[in-house]
């Protein structure tokens, strides 16, 4: 019986040591377009504001170009090209999706900067879309980052924030 609560004492030993890993590997992570940040569940599309995809934050971009937030590999870029699957070299894996419908666009407007199984480098230039040509032809431009493996941050700052910008996300 004593053996129990000790195995239940590392298992949450445990859960807290890899919970501080995820907090130390969060300034890793930088801000991948410039623009405003707001909280996932203020997009209006029910996917990703009541996280059917996972946690994340939102960005109201204020310019066309996505950057790497992290060093890692592309999983996947969509045909579309509107969106693409990103592994860090932790393993955390997460989605960045510009606009709201705008896989209808059928590719209009993007210009994807890397392919399937690319190594990529934090700053890297991932992505080119035309902000303007979105804002008309999209339901919204706004950019969901999605965390798709199940894990929880905190975004520690909304509003403005520039391409590149550091300690912005903590992880729970």
């Amino acid at each position: 019986m004593f053996g129990l609560f000790k195995r239940k004492n590392k298992e949450a030993a445990s859960t807290t040591k890899i919970q501080e890993e995820k907090a130390e590997k969060a300034l890793d992570f930088i801000m991948p377009i410039e623009g405003r940040i707001i909280a996932i569940t203020e997009v209006e599309d029910p996917v990703f504001s009541e996280k059917m995809m996972g946690d994340g934050f939102a960005i109201i971009p204020e310019a066309g170009l996505v950057i790497s937030p992290v060093d890692g590999e592309i999983i996947n870029v969509f045909p579309t090209k509107h969106a693409m699957g990103i592994r860090s070299k932790e393993g955390f894996e997460f989605l960045i999706h510009v606009g709201l419908e705008t896989v209808n666009l059928k590719g209009e407007g993007f210009t994807a900067l890397v392919s399937d199984g690319d190594c990529i480098e934090k700053g890297q230039e991932l992505l080119k879309f035309d902000l303007d040509y979105i804002k008309k032809n999209a339901t919204s431009s706004v950019v969901p980052i999605i965390f798709t493996d199940n894990t929880k941050i905190h975004v520690k700052k909304l509003g403005k924030v520039k391409q590149g910008e550091s300690d912005i996300l903590s992880f729970e």
